[in-house]
């Protein structure tokens, strides 16, 4: 299993295809902030988003984002709060923020975010 840090470190990169996101590293995510929307809520099939952790990589499928790409520019980020899949969910100092930008050939940069940037609480 990847750990978030195994990947932030290795500078491992992510993947976007159409509505699919997929992430190197093995999380449980508490929240996705992508354009307008803030998604907290994974148990629709229908609308928001649903992800499956995988042993060395998390998919997240958007379901009101047909193509990623539409709505999120190469100078804008999705922003996700997750936590290892090893970890405590429940201990909020295992909680990480994350962003990914989304480059050309389907290339999804990841790293963790600065102090500085206001993910909405």
């Amino acid at each position: 299993m990847r750990t978030i840090d195994q990947a932030l470190n290795e500078k491992l990169n992510g993947l976007y295809f159409g509505n699919r996101l997929i992430l190197p590293f093995n999380v449980e995510i508490l929240k996705i902030i992508i354009d307008d929307d803030i998604i907290v809520d994974f148990s629709s099939k229908k609308k928001g988003a649903q992800y499956n952790s995988r042993k060395d990589f998390t998919e997240i499928y958007f379901y009101d984002y047909k193509n990623l790409q539409d709505y999120v520019s190469e100078y804008e980020n999705i922003k996700l709060v997750v936590v290892d899949d090893v970890k405590d969910l429940i201990d909020i100092k295992n909680h990480k923020k994350i962003l990914v930008r989304l480059k050309e050939n389907h290339i999804a940069e990841v790293e963790e975010a600065p102090e500085d940037i206001v993910f909405v609480e």
